[in-house]
């Protein structure tokens, strides 16, 4: 069988199913994957979070950690990727004020309990009306909503209130 190509895209739970011994490499790269220990959070948000947005999460450079993880794992390099980073919105917007929250959602419960947030999350964003805004509250920064919410035309902003809770607002 041939073993996964490692690129941007590539999902964390794939990555560690085709390559286990690359976990202790991942985890290294950045403080905040050692939440992939938790084998609540393995189960749920490594499925779906991409390196590149894994890599925003731990304020990487995507192509240093593919190119290590491919290097790890015998591939040769990769020298350009189109979207390194992503653009992920921290500063806050024109559009943002307090009284337009009309719903929020914390997500550290839901994956506490090992439920995965994203379809709860994505139809919340999609009841919102014209200038009304959703908060999520995460314990890492949610890239894999943040992406989606942005595909279907929303706007974000992401208020980092400490190493362990993300605010994001959507509208």
């Amino acid at each position: 069988m041939d073993k996964l190509i490692i690129t941007p895209k590539t999902k964390i739970h794939d990555l560690l199913e085709a390559y286990p011994d690359l976990e202790e490499l991942l985890i290294a790269s950045a403080p905040q994957f050692r939440k992939l220990k938790n084998p609540l959070l393995r189960r749920t948000i490594a499925r779906i979070t991409t390196l590149n947005q894994a890599a925003a999460v731990g304020g990487i450079n995507v192509e240093e950690l593919v190119n290590k993880l491919r290097g790890a794992a015998g591939q040769a390099d990769i020298t350009a990727f189109e979207d390194s980073q992503g653009s992920y919105n921290t500063e806050k917007p024109a559009w943002f004020s307090g009284d337009r929250i009309v719903a929020a959602i914390d997500i550290r419960e839901m994956l506490h309990a090992g439920e995965q947030p994203v379809h709860e999350v994505l139809s919340a964003v999609k009841k919102l009306k014209e200038k009304e805004i959703l908060e999520i509250t995460a314990p890492f920064l949610p890239a894999p909503l943040i992406d989606k919410a942005a595909s279907l035309g929303y706007s974000h902003w992401i208020d980092e209130r400490g190493p362990e809770e993300f605010v994001v607002y959507f509208c």
